[in-house]
């Protein structure tokens, strides 16, 4: 039998004034997905999570989460989520251990419980041999860390994850997303935001936002897939001349600058040739090329583009 999906909303709407922040939202998570909501700052991403853990009523439509309405019993979705704000709430004159009883109590987690849950909390999270350091005494990353084993210290169903690995380094991020797989085996399921475009690509399924709606939602590999023109990686030798004369060359549709190489997205029926000979004539040496599938970042730009 086929289980509901965890997470749905339908119309999801909140304005702020006159500023329409989630405009019609429409979902439908599957129970131990790992959801990615994908966009920039002030594209709605942290609204849209804020409406989902039941802290912000919609201005119109529904969501339901892990069986519980937003409009009827928000304080429902609260008992069944573990939710982790950009600035997760830590008391930094607590150590970590206090810091994970004093969530246990706002859980109202069972003292008979609390022992052998706090022990593997801190041992699934690296952070056991810190359990007497002092909150504010911890790194970026070891600080997203406790965060996430206080969200899960009542052991939830749902997992919501704003933006969680902002600001860390690329070490705590890794150690971050293994700590998620993790959680994934066990059939957490969790919806998170994220403005990094390579953690997009760790997901089971993204949705890209913009403007508060989602505008292309997938496999990141079926999203990347989904531009469907032809797409090439260049390495000239001058990479910023070489873009700006490329942007104009025939055949060209678009062009993006990715350090010391180019994506340029043809027209159909457009050879990466034609292009190369171009750059040639104009001084331009093309070191290397190949051809690509546009990554997440082409795809989000020529989607946004199409609606402007």
């Amino acid at each position: 039998m086929t289980l509901p999906p965890v997470i749905t909303s339908a119309g999801l709407s909140r304005s702020f004034g006159t500023v329409n922040a989630v405009n019609k939202l429409d979902l439908a998570i599957d129970r131990g997905e790992l959801y990615g909501l994908v966009g920039p700052d002030g594209a709605g991403k942290t609204t849209t999570m804020r409406l989902l853990a039941g802290i912000l009523e919609p201005t119109a439509g529904d969501a339901r989460v892990a069986g519980f309405s937003l409009r009827e019993d928000p304080e429902g979705i609260k008992g069944q989520i573990g939710y982790m704000s950009q600035r997760f709430g830590l008391y930094e004159d607590l150590t970590v251990l206090e810091n994970i009883l004093f969530y246990a109590d706002l859980y109202e987690v069972p003292k008979r419980e609390r022992a052998d849950r706090i022990k593997r909390l801190l041992s699934f999270s690296g952070l056991d041999p810190f359990q007497k350091r002092l909150a504010g005494a911890l790194s970026g990353g070891m600080k997203q860390k406790l965060g996430l084993a206080c969200a899960l210290v009542h052991t939830p169903e749902v997992l919501l994850l704003d933006e969680p690995t902002n600001g860390v380094d690329p070490v705590s991020r890794r150690d971050f997303w293994r700590i998620l797989y993790d959680l994934l085996r066990e059939g957490v399921t969790i919806f998170l935001s994220t403005s990094y475009l390579d953690e997009a690509e760790r997901c089971t399924r993204i949705g890209l936002i913009h403007r508060g709606g989602i505008i292309l939602e997938g496999e990141p590999l079926q999203v990347r897939s989904s531009l469907n023109v032809p797409m090439i990686e260049l390495w000239p030798d001058r990479v910023r001349e070489a873009g700006a004369l490329a942007r104009d060359t025939a055949g060209v549709k678009d062009v993006t600058v990715y350090g010391d190489r180019l994506h340029i997205a043809l027209e159909q029926g457009t050879a990466a040739a034609s292009v190369i000979d171009s750059l040639s004539r104009s001084g331009i040496a093309v070191l290397d090329h190949r051809a690509i599938l546009p990554s997440l970042e082409d795809v989000f730009i020529a989607s946004v583009e199409k609606r402007t």
